[in-house]
């Protein structure tokens, strides 16, 4: 297929999914003294109750400048919306929702310990390059159009059902990172933004393979990627033959780029997947001729829940609680008591 017939996926946004990682993981986590996880694997019957969260959420609405005192119920749904197509399975729905839920529970968090002014007073935005998306009730209505009060009378039920659970690793909320679809096997959060996190390391996704465009291909021609790679790469040597140009050298057992090399300059999966907008860092790429081909594995950056994962588990009689204690290891499943 050709790169520029590449179509955005109505979700796309996914690809930004806890798109602030690093920092969140720096602000929030606990040291590394603390004990190592237990190879078992937690079980429903390991949930607490917590009550540290806020009843209400304030938003800030990057398109009107305005902050919004949202329900927690109410921020949640439109963040499922935007985030999961309401097609998918209920409890791959309740998964998704528990994951938005515990994102918005440590981000509550971070922001009364470290206030961002950007925020204007608010602990998140809507801003889906930064936070996860999120849409509001004429957003989602355009968005579903006919379909829209079906697709919130599903999603609604989901939340309500799952309402008061947020994952924990010691007590404290997980980074509960998601992603479309994984290559086939999630990656670990070392391999994506370069620190440990014990519950975000790889797990079988199989099911990943059979997604839709789970497989992509983009062209580029000789200059257009020469472009592309002398603007990321200024100082790379791209005077050499092509195949010279880019070379992998390393990849993770989950198929991520790890480090490759870029006109002579030492590089990541990641930089690469920037610099050529790919749809992950999971690539191979062919000359023939003057035109390089990458094709590309799963969609997103691969750490923690994979969505499409997430709905196969569900078709095949998985639980939210399963789905969710599989992506994230050793993760308990706590009440926080609303």
């Amino acid at each position: 297929m050709k790169r520029y017939g590449l179509m955005i996926f109505s979700f796309a946004l996914i690809l930004t999914a806890i798109p602030m990682a690093p920092a969140m993981i720096s602000r929030l986590s606990k040291p590394e003294e603390t004990k190592p996880p237990s190879l078992a694997e937690s079980s429903a019957s390991t949930e607490k109750n917590t009550d540290t969260t806020e009843e209400n959420i304030l938003m800030l609405d990057t398109s009107t400048g305005d902050v919004l005192n949202l329900s927690m119920k109410d921020y949640i749904i439109g963040a499922v919306i935007a985030e999961m197509p309401a097609s998918f399975e209920e409890e791959a729905l309740k998964a998704q929702t528990v994951a938005i839920h515990t994102y918005a529970v440590r981000q509550q968090q971070a922001a009364s310990e470290n206030p961002d002014p950007s925020l204007c007073g608010a602990q998140l935005s809507n801003d889906s390059s930064r936070y996860q998306a999120y849409f509001t009730k004429s957003q989602a209505m355009q968005f579903y159009g006919s379909g829209y009060e079906s697709a919130y009378e599903k999603i609604s039920q989901a939340v309500e059902d799952v309402l008061p659970y947020i994952l924990t690793y010691e007590d404290e909320p997980i980074l509960a990172a998601f992603c479309s679809m994984s290559s086939g096997k999630t990656e670990s959060a070392s391999n994506v933004w370069g620190q440990d996190v014990p519950y975000l390391v790889p797990a079988s996704s199989d099911a990943d393979k059979n997604a839709p465009n789970y497989l992509w291909q983009q062209e580029f021609s000789k200059s257009e990627l020469k472009e592309l790679l002398e603007n990321a790469f200024p100082d790379g040597d791209f005077s050499k033959p092509t195949k010279e140009w880019l070379k992998i050298e390393k990849r993770s057992d989950s198929g991520t780029v790890l480090s490759a090399n870029v006109g002579g300059i030492n590089s990541t999966g990641q930089d690469i997947r920037t610099a050529l907008s790919l749809r992950s860092a999971s690539f191979d790429a062919k000359w023939n001729g003057d035109i390089c081909t990458i094709t590309t594995k799963g969609y997103g950056h691969g750490v923690g829940m994979s969505q499409y994962g997430a709905d196969a588990m569900a078709k095949a009689g998985a639980s939210w609680r399963e789905i969710l204690l599989h992506y994230y290891k050793d993760a308990e499943i706590c009440s926080t008591g609303q």
